[in-house]
Order: structure tokens, then sequence, then C-alpha cells
């Protein structure tokens, strides 16, 4: 059994998880040492040098990946620093299966080891995720450790976390989101948990932890609601449940061109904040920022054509005029590029048949409108598809999508 080997910190071991790998592979083993001779006070000492054990690595970690400059070396130690953890978390939590560890001085030894393991691993994907696979799945037993600490942090949140008026049925969202993951009923078998789903859910607790740190930058959103959108937390129930909300306050104002300039300003506020990068709840939908700038627009477009489209009576100078007889075309809210690419698309396709894709510009554009041009051009909307750019497929493609997800409801 090893307890009084001690050693002095060095940067230039060639292994420097080796005093917890020999802590958990034969100290705290009962398969290779017996257990029961370590005295509490040497369960003690053991928890108050796991403390300082776990600072100085993190202190390392970062020396060694700032000490090179070749990112393929950085990615190498980093999978190596984590894979070395995930298999020494599997090894601490299967001794701690032995009855030994039933005596309370033990079981802390035991509890304060998978701690520290776990807080090196949630150091590693925080500060790096960028240099591993976070899209693998999470071993069991490491993500039955996460789901643990989670499910211990989240009691005490809720505990003291007092939601500011209008903001309970939002966080209460969130909160059922974070307690799902930690019973399991999140995913299905087929939709294996990741590490990014893992590293998400602690950010997503740790900022609802913090929420009253924080500052607004806003003036009409909450400190919840900002927090959501910068964490880009883009669960349909948070997204139905905000533009109600939303919706509800502009209602609130009688006179349609105030309703028009609070929406603006709701807007105007949301392209104040920013998302954090590389960061999601549903990684595969669109982005929440997208969804709700989206939102806005085509709300304000409708607006705004309601407050200019009034009857005109005989006799006035709006008679007969080419805005009267716009009103009769149909408005789309995509961009004269964005309309092109889709019709491209379906002459590529044969869901519009037609002699040529001239033709069908020619046949179909001089019916539509964008809240941009009431007047487009077959031919320019044309010469447009010939050099398509990558926002304009984008905002397409989550058009799509969302055609696809309404077609599903029916």
């Amino acid at each position: 059994m090893v307890l009084k080997k001690d050693r002095t910190h060095s940067t230039h071991q060639s292994y420097p998880l080796e005093w917890l790998d020999l802590i958990i592979t034969v100290t705290l083993n009962p398969a290779k040492t017996n257990v029961e001779t370590i005295s509490p006070e040497q369960a003690g000492g053991l928890c108050a040098r796991m403390d300082k054990e776990v600072s100085h690595l993190k202190s390392l970690l970062k020396n060694r990946v700032f000490s090179l400059t070749k990112q393929r070396k950085i990615r190498l130690i980093i999978r190596h620093y984590h894979s070395t953890l995930i298999v020494l978390l599997d090894h601490a939590i299967d001794n701690g299966k032995h009855p030994v560890f039933i005596r309370e001085d033990l079981k802390a030894v035991h509890e304060q080891t998978v701690s520290a393991l776990d807080e090196l691993l949630s150091f590693i994907e925080t500060r790096f995720a960028t240099y591993l696979g976070m899209d693998e799945r999470v071993p069991v037993t490491y993500l039955a450790v996460a789901r643990e600490e989670l499910g211990q942090k989240l009691a005490a949140v809720r505990k003291r976390l007092v939601p500011s008026i209008g903001e309970q049925y939002l966080l209460d969202i969130a909160i059922r989101c974070l307690e799902d993951f930690v019973s399991g009923e999140e995913k299905e078998e087929s939709d294996p948990v990741t590490f990014r789903d893992v590293l998400y859910h602690r950010e997503l607790l740790k900022s609802l932890e913090q929420l009253e740190e924080s500052d607004r930058v806003s003036s009409h959103y909450t400190l919840l609601e900002e927090t959501l959108i910068g964490l880009n937390f883009n669960h349909r129930s948070f997204i139905n449940a905000f533009t109600q909300k939303t919706a509800d306050r502009v209602n609130m104002q009688g006179d349609l061109k105030d309703r028009i300039n609070l929406l603006a300003l709701y807007q105007k506020e949301l392209m104040q904040l920013v998302p954090e990068p590389d960061t999601a709840y549903q990684p595969g939908q669109p982005l929440l920022h997208t969804t709700l700038d989206n939102w806005f627009s085509q709300e304000l477009f409708y607006l705004e054509k309601k407050l200019h489209l009034d009857i005109v009576p005989i006799g006035t100078e709006k008679e007969g005029t080419d805005e009267r007889k716009n009103t009769y075309k149909l408005l789309c809210t995509l961009s004269e590029d964005q309309l092109g690419i889709l019709l491209k698309s379906a002459d590529d396709l044969k869901i519009i048949i037609s002699r040529s894709l001239s033709n069908i510009f020619n046949q179909l554009v001089p019916y539509l409108s964008t809240p941009y041009k009431e007047d487009l051009s077959p031919e320019s909307m044309r010469s447009h598809t010939y050099s398509i750019e990558e926002r304009d497929k984008q905002i397409v493609i989550e058009t799509l999508q969302k055609m696809i997800d309404k077609i599903k409801e029916y």
C-alpha cells in the first residue's frame, strides 16, 4: 500500500497522473491492497492531498498546452489526459462497490477521488473543448458521475433561485430540461449522450447559478431571457413560450404604430445579445438567435402591411395606382435571392416542370413581392442563382426545416 510516498511536482515528469493512478489502482483498490488498514488520519491526509493534486494538474496541463505550438500535438495531449482520466474514473467507481467503503472515512476518500476526477474532466471539456471529440458517446460510468454531480447542484440551485416577475415558466422549462438530463429521460437509446451534451448542461446550470452576479444588457429582456438566448437554448418549448410572452407584451399596445415600434425595439436589442459560439441545446436545429430574428421580421412585415393596407374609396389619389395593384401580389418574407434558390432547386429536382428555369421565373415572379421590393425582376433573380451566397442558402435551409416540422404536426 502506498501512502507515504510523496514527490516534488515537476512539469518534466513523464506521467503527470502518476500519484492519482497509484492511489486509485493500488492504495484504494481492494483487489490489491488491504484498504481497511488505512487509518482515519491517513484517509484525511489523502483527502487533503487530493485537492492540491487537482490544482497542480490543472496548472500543469495549461502550461503544457501553452508551451506547444502545433495543434496536432495539443490535440494529442488533451485527448490523452481526457481518456486516461475516464479510465481512472471507471476504476475508481469499480473500487467503490466494495463493502470496505462503508466505513465513513474511507467512503469520504472514495467520494473525494471521484469528485477530483470529475473536476479534472470538466476542466478539460470546458477549457479545451475544441481539441476533443465532443460528439462521441460518453462512457456509462462517466455519465453516471456527471448526472449525479448535476443533480446535487441542481437541487441546491432550485432552493435559492428566485425568478423575476414573468420568468417562472421560462425558468421551469430550463429546470425541467436539466432534470430530464439528470434522470436520463432526455435522450432515446438510439440517440446517445455525447460529451457536448454533458458540457452544455453543465454550462446551463452554471449560468443559472450565476444569474444574480450578471448584468443585463438590454432594457426589455429579463436576465434569464438574455442568459438562455446567449446559450442558444433552442428548445422548442422555450421558443414557443418566449414568442408568446413577447407577443402578449406587444399586443398590450393599443395603437398599431406603437406595436411596430415596440417590436422593432425588441428585435434591435436581440441583435445586441451575442450568442456563445458553437453552443446549442439542440446542435442539429436552427440557431435560437436566427429563429427569433426571423420571427420578429415576419411579425414586423405583417404589422407594417396591415398598417398600409387601408380601404381606398373611389375618387382618391390612390385609386388605380401601382401601389393598389401590388396588394394582389403574394408577399414572401424571403429575399429575392432566397426565392431564386427555392425556384432553382424546384427546377433541378423537377418539382416544377418547365422548358427552362427562365420560363419558371417569368411565369411566377410577377406574382411575388418581398418586404424590400414590390416589383421583382425575373431576369435579376435568375442571374443571382449563378452566384449563391452561403448566408442565403442557410436561411432557405432553415425555412424548409420549419416547413418540415410544421408538416409533421398536421
